[in-house]
C-alpha cells in the first residue's frame, strides 16, 4: 500500500498541472488487484499506470478521462478574467484571459469550468464570465495598456468599458480619428490605439522595429503574478504579449518559453529573450526578458515592480541568473 501510494505521489509530482491532470486515488487494493480513481488528461496516461504497476491487475473504470472527447467550445465575454488552478476566485492567479479568448470545456463544478486553450494550457474559469462558440474572428488588436470605450466619438463622451492589450476586436465603422469597436461591450476608442491584424509586421525587420516601439508604451506597467495586460503584467505575459503585437504566437511561463525557442549567442537582436533561472525555484526557468539589442533589456520583474529597461551585464542579479537566450522571430 505504501509503496502503491509513493508511486502515485511521485507520478503526481512530475506532472505539469499547466498542460496536464493527474488526479488519482487508490479506491480498493486487494492482493495483485488494485482500483484507482480520479481524473486524467488523455487516454495515453493509462499506458504509465500500467507500466509504473507491472506486477499489478489494475481497474481504471473509475477514472475519468478529460480530453477524451472534444469538450464544448466556448470564449471569454467579458474584457478580462483570471484563469486559477482551483475553481475559486480565493487562488491566485494563474493567468489572465482577455475578451474572445478561444477554450475547451473540459470538466464543471457548480459555476466553475476546468477549461484548456488551444496552446494546451490548463486552468478553471468563471462560467458566467464565459459565451458559446467561438468569438467571432477579430479585425484588429488592441496595442494601448488598456483604453477605455467610449459611447460616442469624442473624449468627453460616457466611458462604457476598458479593453487590454493584446484584445482582438472588430472595427464595425470609422469616425474621424475614432473607431467603433465590437468587444465585450460596443463603443468607440482613438484608432491609434489599434492595428489592422491584416497590417502586422512582416518583415524579421519590421517585428524588430516594432517590438521596441511597442516594449516603450509599456513602461510602469506595475508586476502583477499571472497577469497578461496593461493592468498588471508578469514577465512571461510582457514576452507574451510583445510577440501576439507582431503576429507571433510563443507560449505562456517563462520555463515553456525556453524550451520552444531557437537559442541564440550574441550578439544579441532587438526580440531574442533572455533567460534566468533562481536556485531557489521548483522551476529550471523562472525569469524572462525580451532583448533591445545587446544586453539591453526590458522586462517586467518583481525587483522593480513593473516593466522597466535594465542591462543584465550591470545588473548584478540578472548577470547571476541569467542562462541562454532564445527567439522565436524569424
Amino acid at each position: 500500500m505504501t509503496n502503491i501510494q509513493s508511486t502515485l505521489d511521485e507520478l503526481t509530482k512530475r506532472t505539469d498541472k499547466r498542460t496536464s491532470v493527474f488526479d488519482l486515488e487508490i479506491h480498493r487494493i486487494q492482493n495483485d488487484y488494485l482500483s484507482l480513481g480520479g481524473r486524467l488528461l488523455n487516454e495515453s496516461q493509462l499506458d504509465d499506470l500500467n507500466r509504473s504497476f507491472p506486477s499489478l491487475k489494475l481497474d481504471t473504470a473509475l477514472i475519468r478521462i478529460l480530453g477524451r472527447d472534444v469538450g464544448e467550445r466556448v470564449h471569454v465575454t467579458t474584457n478580462l478574467t483570471g484563469l486559477y488552478e482551483r475553481p475559486t476566485f480565493g487562488m491566485p492567479l494563474s493567468s489572465e484571459l482577455c475578451y474572445g479568448t478561444e477554450l475547451e470545456v473540459l470538466e464543471e463544478e457548480k459555476k466553475w469550468v476546468f477549461t484548456r486553450q488551444r496552446d494546451g494550457y490548463l486552468g478553471w474559469a468563471y462560467r458566467g464570465y464565459l459565451g458559446e462558440g467561438p468569438a467571432p474572428e477579430a479585425t484588429h488588436l488592441v496595442i494601448a495598456p488598456a483604453i477605455e470605450v467610449r459611447a460616442q466619438p469624442e473624449e468627453t463622451s460616457e466611458i462604457i468599458t476598458r479593453v487590454v492589450s493584446g484584445t482582438g476586436v472588430i472595427v464595425e465603422e470609422t469616425c474621424g480619428d475614432w473607431s467603433c469597436i465590437s468587444a465585450n461591450k460596443k463603443g468607440w476608442i482613438q484608432s491609434k490605439h489599434l492595428r489592422a491584424i491584416t497590417n502586422l509586421p512582416g518583415t524579421l525587420e519590421e517585428k524588430r522595429t516594432t517590438m521596441v516601439e511597442d516594449s516603450q508604451r509599456m513602461k510602469g506597467i506595475p508586476y502583477l503574478w499571472g497577469g497578461t495586460s496593461g493592468n498588471g503584467i508578469d514577465c512571461s505575459g510582457f514576452a507574451r504579449l510583445l510577440h501576439r503585437w507582431v503576429g507571433v504566437t510563443i507560449p505562456r511561463d517563462a520555463d515553456m518559453q525556453y524550451q520552444a525557442a531557437r537559442p541564440v549567442e550574441p550578439p544579441f537582436a532587438v526580440g531574442d529573450l533572455f533567460f534566468f533561472a533562481e536556485k531557489d525555484s521548483e522551476r529550471h526557468i523562472t525569469h524572462v526578458g525580451v532583448s533591445l539589442g545587446g544586453w539591453k533589456v526590458i522586462h517586467s520583474s518583481r525587483a522593480n515592480n513593473g516593466v522597466y529597461i535594465d542591462n543584465v551585464q550591470d545588473r548584478e542579479l540578472l548577470r547571476e541568473t541569467y542562462v541562454s537566450a532564445g527567439t522565436f522571430l524569424r
